[in-house]
């Protein structure tokens, strides 16, 4: 293969991980655009012997054959499970539960055993937060991705080493800070949440940040944004404008700024997040 052949296959096998797909389901991969040849159906014993001294032909399974009862009988549907609640019930669930948390370790194991978002039975585990939950600065997303879901833990893939690094420019790293995510869990594929499934997932998120109660929110990404600052602007322009956020308790200030994914994707951005974490930066060093 030339250097441009293993280059492309490459991109293909990293779409293909990024799309969900983590598992051969053979040991020879199978060109579907080609011709095969049908299969040899076997004759019948009191053929064999009038045919034995004849040339071996492939003959084409008729329409009766594929259909035989026998046949149709070995294929039965999977049993399906219970049908998952209504998005209203399972969000009004959610608020009952994570009403009824009193920590951040009762929240966590009222996450992990909450049913009401079909994401749970897609991802490989919970992924929680990631940091010092008594740390005054506390980053959301949106979701998890396909490395966060393989540890359990927020922002661990790129987008997560690029965070890093943005927090060591300011002087800071994850034991100054609490990372979680608005949806814990990872959509398949890393999809785009619906706007159901973060619905369902938002009393948690709200309920985590009142217990962490954090000085400073700092949400990443437009979605995080819009989710629990109302804000209705584009992340560029919504960005770098201190709000107030409501805990339950009180009022803290809370920031927009890029996502470190989109960052990775428009690298140009990263002046004006660089400003962003300047004037966080600032507003962690007005409190002492």
């Amino acid at each position: 293969m030339t250097p441009e052949q293993i280059k492309a296959a490459q991109q293909l096998l990293a779409f293909y991980v990024d799309a969900g797909v983590d598992a051969p389901l053979g040991e020879e991969a199978i060109d579907r655009f080609a011709d095969h040849p049908p299969p040899v159906l076997p004759q019948a014993d009191e053929d064999r012997s009038a045919s034995e001294d004849m040339p071996a032909v492939s003959r084409k399974p008729s329409t009766d054959a594929l259909a035989r009862p026998a046949i149709a009988a070995s294929w039965r549907p999977a049993e399906a499970g219970p049908a998952p609640p209504a998005p209203d019930t399972a969000a009004m669930a959610a608020r009952e539960a994570a009403k009824s948390a009193g920590s951040l370790e009762e929240l966590r194991a009222i996450l992990a055993g909450f049913d009401g978002c079909a994401l749970k039975t897609t991802a490989t585990q919970l992924v929680f937060a990631d940091g010092n939950p008594q740390a005054p600065l506390m980053f959301v997303g949106e979701a998890p991705g396909r490395e966060e879901d393989l540890e359990g833990l927020p922002f661990v893939g790129r987008s997560g080493k690029l965070l890093d690094r943005m927090m060591a420019a300011i002087g800071l790293d994850r034991s100054k800070a609490y990372i979680a995510n608005i949806v814990p869990w990872r959509p398949p594929g890393n999809r785009t949440p619906t706007p159901q499934e973060s619905q369902i997932c938002l009393p948690f998120i709200l309920r985590q940040i009142e217990l962490a109660d954090p000085d400073i929110l700092v949400c990443l990404g437009g979605p995080s944004a819009q989710t629990l600052l109302g804000i209705k602007d584009g992340i560029r322009k919504a960005r770098g404008r201190w709000q107030a956020y409501h805990t339950g308790t009180r009022d803290i200030r809370a920031l927009a700024t890029f996502h470190p994914a989109y960052l990775l994707r428009s690298p140009l951005e990263k002046r004006l997040a660089w400003r962003d974490f300047l004037a966080i930066k600032a507003a962690l060093a007005e409190r002492t």
